[in-house]
């Protein structure tokens, strides 16, 4: 069976997953502040060792590719390329919000609550009332492409009058004043991103053999780095 290293660090969690054909085998995660460079590696082996399976017989490498913070995709991308560089193994990259969509999805269906009408948005926190959202249908295909948008009252008013829209991640938490308004909108509480849920999209990805250039493959920031002024006495 295809057996796949999964990396998530494009946000404040740290996730690694191993999986095993369709199988969740392996998991580590933390919200450790600052701690995705130091843990990220000692993550996945351990997860290996615990399955009894070397590096090597690992088939691919799958990895969170962004939209999100831009430290955490930089940390998670390079831990990824050097797994892959290392093992010669391919690199698969999923996007943050289909994983989440994903687990969206999961989350959903568990609790016996799904329509195959639904839509599904996941939203990540980019500071103010600002977040990074896209938009998937029940199957976890994309529906509207991945943008930057500032939210206010009137945020997908038009889509609310048609479809049931089930919100998640940290930027619905932070808007959900703003859209509860709506009985078409419904909120999925503490939905965090993980490393689990890139599993259905990077087995689809690896049989497709949708792989990335490993020396040029680079995350996908949607928005342009900006540092933050050094807090020097001086500098403005």
């Amino acid at each position: 069976m295809i057996k796949i290293l999964h990396i998530d660090t494009a946000n404040e969690f740290c996730s690694v997953a191993l999986s095993q054909g369709n199988l969740l085998i392996g998991l580590r995660e933390t919200d450790e502040k600052n701690a995705h460079a130091r843990v990220v590696t000692l993550f996945a082996d351990d997860i290996l060792k615990e399955n009894n399976i070397k590096a090597a017989e690992i088939d691919a490498v799958a990895v969170s590719m962004g939209p999100g913070s831009y430290t955490g995709l930089r940390i998670g991308v390079s831990a990824a390329k050097g797994f892959c560089y290392a093992l010669d193994k391919p690199l698969i990259a999923v996007g943050t919000l289909e994983a989440m969509a994903t687990g969206s999805i999961e989350r959903v269906k568990a609790v016996g609550h799904f329509d195959p009408g639904m839509i599904f948005c996941p939203m990540i926190d980019a500071r103010r009332m600002e977040v990074y959202s896209a938009m998937f249908d029940g199957a976890a295909n994309e529906i509207r492409e991945t943008r930057a948008e500032i939210i206010d009252d009137r945020a997908y008013e038009k889509e609310l009058q048609m479809h049931q829209i089930v919100f998640s991640g940290s930027g619905a938490e932070k808007c959900k004043s703003l859209l509860s308004s709506s009985t078409n909108a419904f909120f999925l509480n503490n939905l965090r991103t993980s490393a689990k849920f890139m599993i259905p999209v990077a087995i689809k990805k690896f049989n497709k053999g949708e792989f990335e250039d490993v020396a040029y493959f680079e995350p996908f920031y949607l928005k342009s780095f900006v540092a933050g002024l050094p807090k020097v006495k001086g500098l403005r």
